[in-house]
């Protein structure tokens, strides 16, 4: 039977005709065009810029980071780890006991020895503190387990107990047996990562929707993100990360990603692109973390103008986030935002702003410790979200995190 297809008209034929078009085109090229990197989109590196500021003294800077670290030496647990249930103050969280707040300990806890590693320095109080919240992640992290089938937060003790781990690996490294303890609970933390991936890659901490062995749900742009930065920390120790799970994690931002580079807050709004929440004020904190993941993990398009677009964002539009800092109740503030975004994305900023050249960061640490400098709490600590006894201990350690990120001349993590 012969196509009444004219040849001319015809929307499929004219899509073959520009589909051999292109390809005629791209053919044609000269080498060093066809071989040119990947240009992020126009919007990635359009944006606003902030208003000129005193910049922080060295000394404030220092004066800050020591009464933080104060701060995690008065609040350890007898037992050697941070946080704890505390019912007076838990915020608007779901938290299925026990499993939840085994995952809040554990995380917290990792968060706060790597703050102290990387901000307490030789001070016999920080070593004292630092052996026993070890022996808390060597003795608690590897049970640390799903709370209930919709519910595993424990997505983030895992992560942030390989950032923990793979920094003890530079403390005593002539101690070859705990190198080993070390190394080998690295591998069982990666093996729950690699069990608690979700099945359209990625992670995430809620699986409403089957409720299947390895989560149904939908990958979280912000977790994913914040997976691949550690497993690029674990991948520069000499640890072999398998490919399957990086390929599919950046493929899930990728999907995620929008043209200006704000992302979804889930793989569930992509119907839904122009949400309040999916819009630049709302991706404030989660495209620090994806920029910074995503440039790790080789996508060219992250470029230095699109993590300097996206810095000067943050500090031109921080009111956005600020304004749903200490607010009790997630995503009630203006573009959706929730309060635990606010130091967890000051802090992927600052590991974006050791991604530029060493001469191009002045600016932008300038502008992140006048931030957190001025929001220190009087009794040292920073927290953004009333979450149980966990918002201070883990606010405090990102801001350290984060303060120690803009001292000047400071060697790379």
């Amino acid at each position: 039977m012969r196509s009444k297809c004219s040849g001319r008209a015809c929307p499929p034929c004219i899509q073959v005709r520009w589909i051999i078009l292109s390809a005629v085109a791209i053919a044609c090229l000269p080498a060093s065009a066809a071989e040119a990197p990947p240009r992020p989109p126009a919007l990635a590196v359009i944006g606003p810029k902030p208003k000129p500021i005193e910049p922080p003294t060295a000394e404030q800077i220092d004066q800050a980071i020591h009464r933080g670290v104060e701060f995690l030496l008065k609040r350890q647990n007898k037992d050697g780890s941070w946080g704890s249930v505390n019912i007076t103050r838990p915020g608007d969280i779901y938290a299925p006991v026990p499993g939840a707040h085994h995952a809040f300990r554990g995380a917290v806890t990792a968060l706060c020895v790597s703050a102290l590693i990387e901000t307490g320095g030789d001070d016999p109080k920080v070593i004292q503190s630092l052996e026993r919240g070890e022996d808390w992640l060597f003795d608690h992290l590897p049970g640390v387990r799903r709370a209930t089938p919709d519910c595993f937060y424990n997505t983030w003790a895992h992560a942030y107990g390989i950032q923990a781990l793979v920094r003890m690996l530079g403390r005593k490294p002539d101690d070859a047996e705990r190198r080993r303890r070390i190394l080998a609970l690295i591998d069982q933390q990666l093996d729950m990562l690699d069990r608690y991936e979700v099945v359209d890659g990625g992670w995430s901490y809620y699986d409403f929707r089957a409720l299947t062995r390895k989560p149904s749900g939908v990958s979280f742009s912000f977790v994913t993100a914040t997976v691949l930065v550690v497993l690029d920390d674990a991948r520069k120790a000499g640890i072999e990360i398998p490919k399957r799970l990086i390929d599919r994690a950046t493929a899930s931002i990728r999907r995620q990603r929008k043209p200006d580079f704000s992302v979804l807050y889930g793989e569930h709004h992509k119907y839904k692109p122009m949400n309040l929440i999916n819009r630049p004020a709302g991706s404030l904190g989660r495209s620090q973390a994806c920029n910074v993941a995503m440039r790790l993990w080789g996508d060219k398009t992250v470029t230095d103008d699109v993590l300097k677009t996206w810095l000067d964002r943050l500090f031109a539009r921080n009111g956005w986030l600020d304004i749903g800092r200490k607010r009790p109740i997630p995503h009630e503030s203006w573009f959706a935002v929730a309060g635990y975004f606010f130091y967890y994305g000051h802090y992927y900023a600052a590991l974006c702003i050791e991604q530029l050249p060493t001469n191009q960061r002045a600016h932008f640490q300038d502008h992140l410790a006048n931030i957190l400098i001025n929001l220190q709490e009087k009794d040292g600590s920073w927290w953004d979200f009333p979450m149980f006894d966990y918002h201070q201990q883990y606010g405090t350690a990102l801001a350290l995190m984060s303060l120690q990120r803009t001292r000047k001349g400071s060697p790379d993590r």
